[in-house]
């Protein structure tokens, strides 16, 4: 259903069974797939490319023009996967020169006034608590939560499974399956959203004792990367960690410090 009071470019490639409610406006170089729901007073910019089964509520945007100054008007897409449930006010910019697009995955919660920037790529299944704000260029793996108010620097990623405490100003990179204090700090693993994703006591520990080589033992990372390596097995979890840590560019965030420190 199409409320006669929505605007809908008559070029815009709309999907079965889509409702887009009042005062809605859709572009012409849009494209939304079956079984959306566009709420009122949302705006789908040219270059939005959204999956089916989407929600997006009141007043969000969607493909809307970067804001970057080194963005000069070239043809880029914001890409968006399946089931995405985009809350109240959401900004989600299209890409620029320099990567071409900003993707964000399927199954994802991106609550009230979040911002994802130009550029930047979002895997599936994560949460983004409300008034997250990503520079530019940053990329998210999938099943991880950003705690609300939190602002992450551009081109900083975030691993898989990790967790992010509300309030932070993220600069550096957070690896894999741990919890980032909102001191840009290592606070532990993520032990219970890896047990709620089906990870077994097993796996689980053998990440905790990785990552208490890797951010308590005084080494720097490089060194624990090497000591993990020779002390502990194989397994996928171990070489994700590895990996990412020692592709970091920007430096992976601070080792723990206690509360007394």
């Amino acid at each position: 259903m199409i409320s006669k009071l929505a605007y809908v470019h008559p070029d815009a490639k709309i999907g079965r069974n889509v409702t887009i409610e009042p005062f809605a406006y859709i572009a012409g170089d849009v494209v939304i797939g079956d079984d959306c729901w566009i709420g009122p007073s949302a705006a789908i910019h040219d270059g939005a490319r959204i999956g089916k089964g989407c929600r997006i509520h009141l007043a969000a945007s969607i493909a809307c023009t970067p804001q970057d100054m080194k963005f000069k008007g070239e043809v880029t897409t914001a890409e968006i996967g399946d089931y995405n449930e985009i809350r109240e006010y959401v900004t989600i910019s299209r890409g620029t020169a320099s990567r071409g697009k900003t993707v964000v995955g399927s199954h994802n919660l991106v609550m009230a006034y979040a911002h994802i920037a130009h550029d930047c790529v979002v895997g599936d299944h994560n949460v983004i608590v409300n008034r997250v704000s990503l520079g530019g260029e940053v990329e998210i793996g999938n099943w991880v939560v950003v705690g609300g108010h939190t602002a992450i620097h551009q081109w900083v990623r975030i691993g898989d499974h990790a967790m992010v405490q509300g309030m932070s100003g993220v600069t550096k990179d957070i690896p894999p399956f741990i919890t980032a204090s909102n001191k840009d700090h290592y606070a532990g693993i993520n032990k219970i959203g890896l047990s709620r994703r089906g990870f077994t006591p097993e796996q689980i520990a053998a990440v905790h004792e990785a990552c208490r080589i890797l951010f308590q033992s005084n080494l720097n990372y490089m060194e624990g990367c090497d000591r993990v390596e020779a002390e502990l097995p194989q397994s996928p979890e171990r070489d994700m960690l590895l990996n990412f840590i020692r592709s970091s560019k920007r430096g992976c965030i601070k080792q723990y410090v206690s509360d007394a420190d």
